[in-house]
C-alpha cells in the first residue's frame, strides 16, 4: 500500500477529540489531522502536560487546539469533559479513543474497578456514550493493539479484578480485547456511527515504560526505553489511527494495523481474533459496561 498522510481529505470544517494526546500516538494523531484543517480538542488528564501539548502543537501545525481535561480513570471527570464539550459544540465528526495504560501494578480506578480495564475500556465507554449526541453519523476509532491476541475471554469479574491473582499482562490483553468487543458491538448498535479500530503495532512510546515507573521498577523502565529503539517512530505508530480516521471508504467494523505482519509499516486492513468478533462475548461486555458506568451509547444517540 502506497498510503501517507498526504492521502488524508481535507479536514477544514471537521472537529475531533482526540483522548491521551499530550505524547505519543495521540500527540501525532492531533498533528496531523490539526495539519489537514480539522479542528482538534486534545483530552488528557494531566493539566500542565495537557497545556504543554496545546502550546507545541499550535508551534507546530499554526492551528489552536482545544484543551479538554479528562481522567478517564474517574467516571465523574469524564462526565464533566463529555458535558463541557456539549455545552461548547453542537457536533463531533471523529473520536479517536486512544488514551490508555499498559501492564501497572495492580491499581483501581476512583469508582473501584481493575485500573487497566477501567481505563482503557470503562472509561472510553463512557466518554463515547455520552459524547453520542453529538457524533450522530461521525465516526469512533477505538485504538486496541495486537496485543489482545492473547486474550482468550473476558468476564464480568474482570472489570472488578482483586489484588489477588492479578498478572499485568494478560489483564492489559484482556483490555485490548474489550477495545475490540466494544468496537464491533457499537457498530451493530449505533449503524449510523461508523465504528472502526487501529492498532499500531509496535511503535516507540513512552507507554510501555509507564507501568514499571509506577511500580518504581526504575530499570525495567529503563529496559523498555532500550527495546524502544528498534520500534518504529511514533508518528508511524499513529499512521493506522489517522487511516482509520480519515479512509473515506472505509466498512463499518473495519480494523486497521501496520501491514507488515502487524509490527510496523504502512496501514492495511487487518484481522481480529475470532474472540473479538465473538457478539455474544460483545453482548456481554455492552451490558456489564452498561451496568458499571450508568451509560448506554446505544440510548444516548437519541438524547
Amino acid at each position: 500500500m502506497t498510503w501517507s498522510t498526504a492521502d488524508i481529505p481535507d479536514l477544514t470544517g471537521r472537529r475531533a477529540l482526540v483522548t491521551g494526546a499530550t505524547s505519543g500516538l495521540g500527540y501525532e494523531t492531533a498533528k496531523v489531522l490539526l495539519e489537514h484543517g480539522a479542528e482538534v480538542l486534545v483530552a488528557a488528564r494531566n493539566p500542565e502536560k495537557t497545556a504543554d501539548a496545546v502550546q507545541r502543537l499550535k508551534q507546530a501545525t499554526g492551528k489552536q487546539p482545544v484543551r479538554v481535561e479528562l481522567d478517564l480513570a474517574d467516571l465523574s471527570s469524564v462526565e464533566r469533559a463529555a458535558t463541557h464539550v456539549a455545552n461548547s459544540y453542537d457536533s463531533l465528526d471523529i473520536l479517536v479513543n486512544n488514551a490508555g495504560v499498559m501492564a501497572t501494578p495492580y491499581r483501581q480506578t476512583i469508582d473501584g474497578f481493575e485500573l487497566q480495564l477501567g481505563t482503557n475500556h470503562l472509561g472510553h465507554f463512557a466518554l463515547t456514550g455520552r459524547l453520542m449526541p453529538l457524533l450522530q453519523s461521525g465516526r469512533v476509532v477505538t485504538v486496541s493493539s495486537f496485543m489482545h491476541k492473547s486474550a482468550r475471554g473476558i468476564a464480568e469479574a474482570d472489570l472488578r479484578q482483586q489484588a489477588s491473582g492479578y498478572s499485568k499482562w494478560p489483564q492489559y490483553s484482556k483490555s485490548k480485547l474489550a477495545n475490540l468487543l466494544f468496537m464491533f458491538e457499537l457498530g451493530r448498535r449505533v449503524p449510523s456511527v461508523l465504528s472502526v479500530g487501529a492498532h499500531p503495532g509496535y511503535a516507540s512510546t513512552h507507554l510501555q515504560a509507564a507501568g514499571p515507573e509506577l511500580a518504581g521498577q526504575k530499570l525495567q523502565a529503563k529496559v523498555w526505553a532500550g527495546i524502544n529503539l528498534f520500534a518504529q517512530s511514533a508518528a508511524a505508530g499513529a499512521w493506522p489511527s489517522l487511516y482509520a480516521a480519515t479512509r473515506p471508504d472505509l466498512h463499518q467494523g473495519a480494523y486497521v494495523g501496520p501491514s507488515f505482519f502487524e509490527y510496523r509499516g504502512k496501514p492495511a486492513i487487518v484481522r481480529p481474533t475470532r474472540t473479538a468478533q465473538d457478539p455474544e462475548l460483545a453482548q456481554s461486555l455492552w451490558a456489564w459496561s452498561v451496568e458499571a458506568t450508568g451509560i448506554d451509547p446505544a440510548l444516548a444517540v437519541a438524547s
